[in-house]
């Protein structure tokens, strides 16, 4: 987990932090029970997640596949900069695995 404000800040992070806090309110769930399901302790969950909403804090790419295959969806949705291309990304994805 990196801290955002460090000098190797991403500018990726933005556009991680809204996608992540969307995609887990349209899916009704916790940020502590999303961190449960993806794998971190349940002590911490919910502060992890938060702080990668916030964008305090940058997910490794193994915690973002952990989180991305929570809530099934590709990892690649929390890195679409356009809201249109995401949904697309989610649609293309959905009809993959029907």
């Amino acid at each position: 987990m990196k801290n955002v404000h460090d000098s190797n800040f991403s500018p990726c992070i933005e556009v991680f932090s809204k996608r992540l806090k969307h995609i887990r309110a349209s899916h009704g769930i916790s940020q502590k029970k999303l961190g449960i399901l993806a794998g971190i302790d349940e002590f911490v969950a919910s502060t992890r997640i938060n702080r990668y909403e916030t964008g305090k804090h940058e997910a490794d790419m193994e915690t973002v596949a952990r989180i991305a295959h929570a809530l099934n969806i590709p990892r690649a949705y929390f890195y679409a900069d356009d809201d249109n291309l995401a949904e697309l990304i989610l649609q293309f994805y959905k009809n993959e695995n029907l």
